[in-house]
C-alpha cells in the first residue's frame, strides 16, 4: 500500500474556537474554515502555527473616551495537549527550544487535523525568549 503524502499548514493565527483566543480577525477565521474543511474531506494535513499566551485583548472606553486594553487571561492547558518533544531553532545566535502542544480539529464525520502550536515559554529560554511567541 502506497504512502499518502501529508500536506503541511501553516498559518500565524488559526481560529480553532472562541473560546481560545489565537486569533484576531479574517486571516485567523479563513485559516480556521480551512482546517474544518480539511478534516470534514479527511485531508491528510497538519496544521502548525504559534501558542499566543498574552496577544489578545478587550477594548474597553474609559469615562473621559480613552480607549483601555484588557488582556485576556485564557489557560492553554484547558485545550491543549502538551507534546513530550522538543524542538530548538537559532534565532540571533541564540538556541532557542520551543515545545509543541497539539489541538485537534475536527470534521462532521471523523475526519481530524492535528494543530501544533509551538510555544517558546520554556525555563530553559532566557526571560525574553520566552516571550517570543507570546503576542500575535
Amino acid at each position: 500500500m502506497k504512502a499518502v503524502p501529508t500536506v503541511g499548514y501553516f498559518s500565524m493565527e488559526i481560529g480553532m474556537s472562541v473560546t481560545m483566543p489565537l486569533y484576531s480577525g479574517g486571516l485567523g477565521v479563513l485559516a480556521g474554515d480551512t482546517l474544518r474543511s480539511a478534516a470534514d474531506l479527511h485531508i491528510p494535513l497538519v496544521a502548525i502555527t504559534l501558542l499566543h499566551r498574552k496577544g489578545y485583548f478587550f477594548q474597553r472606553l474609559d469615562a473621559g473616551g480613552q480607549q483601555r486594553e484588557e488582556p485576556v487571561a485564557w489557560v492553554p492547558e484547558d485545550f491543549l495537549q502538551e507534546q513530550r518533544e522538543r524542538v530548538s531553532v537559532s534565532i540571533e545566535g541564540r538556541t532557542v527550544w520551543l515545545r509543541p502542544w497539539r489541538y485537534d480539529v475536527a470534521g462532521i464525520d471523523g475526519g481530524r487535523v492535528p494543530v501544533y502550536l509551538l510555544d517558546a515559554d520554556l525555563p530553559e529560554n532566557t526571560e525574553a525568549d520566552r516571550r517570543l511567541t507570546d503576542s500575535l
